[in-house]
């Protein structure tokens, strides 16, 4: 993973073609770039986000951000009130039992 005035990037590698490909992914736009070392890939991934941030305000458009962080989450309520009870147990409040659950399993997956 790169990142890059916020924005972070995964990046494959095509061995058959002997090119880099990188994707921004914390973001709903697409920004995409290559190169065919690590040093012309990173230099392509600052200049696709400087391109996308200035086609945004020529276009008086706001550039999508980077995850907030902040989650909207429905769950059913027999899953809220096990959670809730999780996080007691521990000592933790919802919140933190969460972030941490989440973080452990996206380690993993």
């Amino acid at each position: 993973m790169i990142e890059y005035e916020g924005y972070r990037a995964v990046v494959t590698y095509d061995d058959d073609a002997g090119i880099f490909h990188g994707e921004v992914v914390d973001t709903r736009d697409v920004i995409t770039f290559q190169g065919t070392s690590v040093r012309e890939l990173r230099q392509a991934f600052r200049e696709s986000v400087d391109e996308y941030l200035k086609v945004c305000a020529e276009r008086g458009r706001t550039p999508d951000k980077p995850f907030s962080g902040n989650v909207a989450l429905r769950l059913p309520p027999s899953v809220h009130r096990a959670a809730t009870a999780a996080a007691r147990s521990r000592d933790q409040s919802l919140n933190a039992w969460l972030t941490e659950t989440i973080s452990r399993a996206a380690r993993t997956s």
